[in-house]
This record gives C-alpha cells, sequence and structure tokens, in this order.
C-alpha cells in the first residue's frame, strides 16, 4: 500500500539547524529553521521559526544537523540488487555478456524483492526522489513493472518508473540472447499502457513513467525513433545509455558510421525531455550539443570506476550548461546502493581532471540535490529547500565523531563519511528516523532478497 501524505493542515517545525537551500543563490543558514506544512514547505529561514505556528505536530531540535534537500537518483536498475558482487573484474561488454543469461531469468516476484532492497538503501542514504530503468521483460516474467511500482510505493520513496526494452539480440548484432529480447510492437504497446497506467503529472506526484530504450548495442533505430514519437505524444519523457565506454562508441561508429551522440540526433534523441547515463565518453561537439538541446546527464561515478569506463567530463559539462545529476546505477556495478555517497565519489573523482577546482563541495551537493530535479524536469518540485516546493528533505547528524571538527557542514556532508541520517522526509513524511526505515521492516527485507538472490542464481540458464 502507498504510502499516504500527512494531512494539509499538519505542521512540522525544525529548528536551530544549519541549512543549506541549494536555491539559486545557494542560500545557507548557520542557525534556521524549516516549517512543513503537510507535504510542502511552508516556511525556511535564519533563527527560530515564527511563534504564532498552529497545530504543531511535531518538533525537532536540529543542534548539531545540516538540513539539505532530499537527494534526487537519476539512474538505477532496481533489479540488480539481487546480483551483486558477480563478475567483478569485467568492463562493460563482457559485464553484461555475463549477467543478461541470469537478468533472463527474473520474473515480478523477484524484482519486487529486489525493488525493495534497492529503495531501502537509498532512502537510507539521504535519497527522496529516485528513477529506475527497468529494460528486462522475460516473456513469463509477468508484471514486472507493476511490481517494481509496488515495492517502491511500499516505502514511501518518490519514483519516476523507466518502461525500458531492448529487441536487438546476439542475432541482429547485439549483446542480449536472443530469448533477453522483445518484439517492437510488444514494447510500443506495454510502454503506452505503462504511461496511460501509471503516470501522474500532478504537482507533487509520487509516480512518473518515462520511455528508456535501453542502448545503442540492445535496441534497434526503429525503436529509438518510434519510442521518442510515442513518448512526446504521451508527454512523458525519454531516458537511454549513452557514450559510457569507448567501447560503445566503436559500435556505433562501426554500425551506423558516427558517434553516440550524433546517432541519437539522428533519431530525435536529443531535447529538454531527453536525459542519458555516463555520458563518459564525450567529445566538445558532443557537450555543446548536449548543451544546445538542453539534453541532461546521469552522472554515475562508482559505477564508471568500478566498471573502468573512465571519468565523464562533468566539469566541462557544467560550463557549458548541460544539466548534470547524479546516479547510483544498477547495483551489480556499484554494489553500495548509496547515493549519499555518490557525492564523496563525485567530487573526488572528478578532481582526477587534474584541478580541486575542477568540482567543490556544493556543486556536487547540487548534482545530488538540484541537479537530479532538473534532469528528471521536477526542479520546479524538488531538489531545493523553498517555500511551496514538496517537502522532502534530509536531516544529517554532523555532530558525532566522525563530523564534529569539519568546521563547514556541508564539507562535513560532502568530503567526509557519509553522516547518519537522523530523519527523512518524503512528501511530508519521516521515512526514516535515526537511519532505520519506518515504513517497512528492514529485516524482512533483508531476508526477502538474501532469498530471491539464491533463488535465481538457482535457475537454469
Amino acid at each position: 500500500m502507498a504510502v499516504q501524505p500527512p494531512p494539509t493542515d499538519q505542521r512540522t517545525v525544525i529548528e536551530n539547524v544549519a541549512i543549506a537551500t541549494v536555491d539559486a543563490n545557494d542560500t545557507e543558514y548557520a542557525r534556521g529553521h524549516v516549517v512543513l506544512l503537510g507535504n510542502t514547505i511552508e516556511a525556511v529561514g535564519d533563527g527560530p521559526a515564527p511563534a504564532w505556528l498552529d497545530n504543531v505536530v511535531r518538533r525537532i531540535n536540529g543542534e548539531g544537523h545540516l538540513a539539505t534537500p532530499g537527494l534526487v537518483n537519476t539512474h538505477h536498475h532496481f533489479y540488480q540488487w539481487i546480483t551483486r558482487g558477480l563478475a567483478q573484474d569485467d568492463i562493460l561488454f563482457d559485464w553484461l555478456v555475463a549477467l543478461y543469461p541470469t537478468w533472463a531469468r527474473i520474473d515480478e516476484r523477484l524484482v519486487h524483492a529486489a525493488g525493495q532492497g534497492s529503495a531501502a538503501a537509498l532512502l537510507k542514504s539521504g535519497c527522496t526522489t529516485a528513477s529506475d530503468h527497468h529494460y528486462v521483460f522475460p516473456k513469463d516474467g509477468g508484471d514486472i513493472l507493476g511490481a517494481s511500482i509496488e515495492a517502491v510505493q511500499e516505502l514511501g520513496l518518490r519514483f519516476t518508473a523507466l518502461r525500458g526494452s531492448m529487441d536487438r539480440s546476439k542475432k541482429d548484432g547485439g549483446l542480449p540472447p536472443d530469448h533477453a529480447v522483445e518484439e517492437l510492437d510488444d514494447i510500443l504497446a506495454a510502454s503506452e499502457t505503462a504511461v496511460d497506467r501509471y503516470h501522474d503529472s500532478s504537482f507533487g506526484s509520487m509516480l512518473h513513467i518515462a520511455l528508456a530504450p535501453c542502448s545503442p548495442f540492445s535496441v534497434s533505430t526503429d525503436l529509438l525513433r518510434q519510442s521518442a514519437e510515442l513518448a512526446r505524444r504521451k508527454g512523458v519523457r525519454l531516458h537511454t545509455h549513452g557514450s559510457e565506454t569507448a567501447e560503445e562508441e566503436a559500435f556505433c561508429k562501426e554500425l551506423f558510421g558516427m558517434g553516440p551522440t550524433d546517432y541519437f540526433e539522428s533519431v530525435g534523441w536529443l531535447g529538454e525531455d531527453v536525459w542519458m547515463a555516463h555520458c563518459v565518453h564525450m567529445n566538445d561537439s558532443d557537450i555543446a550539443k548536449f548543451a544546445e538541446t538542453g539534453t541532461g546527464v546521469a552522472h554515475c561515478p562508482s559505477s564508471n570506476a568500478r566498471l573502468a569506463a573512465g571519468i565523464a567530463r562533468v566539469p566541462d559539462m557544467l560550463r557549458a550548461g548541460v544539466p548534470v545529476g547524479l546516479g547510483v546505477d544498477g547495483t551489480a556495478s556499484n554494489e553500495s546502493g548509496e547515493l549519499g555517497t555518490e557525492l564523496r565519489n563525485a567530487l573526488l573523482i572528478n578532481r582526477l581532471h587534474g584541478s580541486p577546482a575542477a568540482l567543490t563541495g556544493r556543486q556536487a551537493l547540487r548534482l545530488g540535490t538540484m541537479g537530479g530535479a532538473r534532469v528528471l524536469g521536477r526542479q520546479d518540485e524538488i531538489g531545493s529547500i523553498e517555500v511551496g516546493k514538496l517537502a522532502d528533505l534530509a536531516l544529517w547528524k554532523i555532530d558525532g565523531v566522525m563530523h564534529s571538527s569539519i568546521a563547514d557542514p556541508v564539507a562535513a556532508l560532502t568530503f567526509g563519511a557519509l553522516p547518519p541520517l537522523s530523519v527523512l522526509f518524503v512528501n511530508g513524511n519521516a521515512v526514516v528516523e535515526k537511519g532505520q526505515l519506518t515504513t517497512v521492516n528492514e529485516d524482512r527485507i533483508a531476508r526477502d532478497c538474501a532469498r530471491a538472490a539464491r533463488e535465481l542464481a538457482a535457475r537454469p540458464v
């Protein structure tokens, strides 16, 4: 059952807290207040909250804490929670070939368990909104998309479910095995049904749908073109993997006679309604095209490092005006499954470009909040602590032994170890308290995920 928002007349008051609003001016308060009214932010400012507030159901003394917007995850594969720790030393193409046969045996029950594990890890690391790119739909797998959505709704995570797809198998020159792909017409029909059944475009929506053919090496040109046409007719966004590895670039040049960005441009896949995962191997022309069209990027530093894909040119993208957010990526290539740790990883990895000014701590926080909100098209609702926006925010404890001597609260979060999460609000609900989920039993999720992983591993290929 979905978690319901609090009554619209109930207030929660947080005081005596350091606040990084991540608004357009990067406004910060050393000792301020935030007032939540129902599922929205009613007030934020310096000093104590207004004295006249009534119907306050909860007051939080934020002494020793930093309040930030909830983190936004722009790229993930939830089903991979039950295939972690495999193909540990492979590059992307070899990793995919090793894992596709296992993934092709999933079903709705296993996806539900994996979805709860993935959502739990995200919430416990400060993430309030996530997108999940699911593209494996075995013929006998049941209602896989529905199972994923149900799993997330039970935990209270704001969600963008990506109806992914693959139709280019080995026999067509792609990477997936033949039994792991779908037919073009079936994909388009299922995609339209998913939008009609689930997509809620209203302010404060807990569920969006986007269309997401998997990658240039696993989908046909017809699928890319027709998915773009369908998404724009239905008013939803588009997502895929792009420019992730040098091998992908070589694949595109051999098959299409051009690099990934030029190929995507040729099939109508650049625009403000599009975002792509990884974008590691981008030249100046590619970055300029993304900036000119408003095409977004999901930067996945840990996964890129795990698969030795390379270091994305995030500082250059930001200077050019490309929308960039952070992504965990699937937990078969980022076993931690946490978004909070990606703030520090993005900060440090991007400084390997050769300059400590390549990315600052506050830029890293912006990537994980407003950057992600913009990439998902929800910058008017989430991503900053501002009056009228949704009550999605994190309260990080920074006065413990691991952080108390760090002078700058934002540096405690972005340069230090991930701080303990005292409270996480999603849609006005406290879905995490003192680092523990409030909506479901974590031990039960752990048992279900372990059982699902064993069951999937034992299924015949």
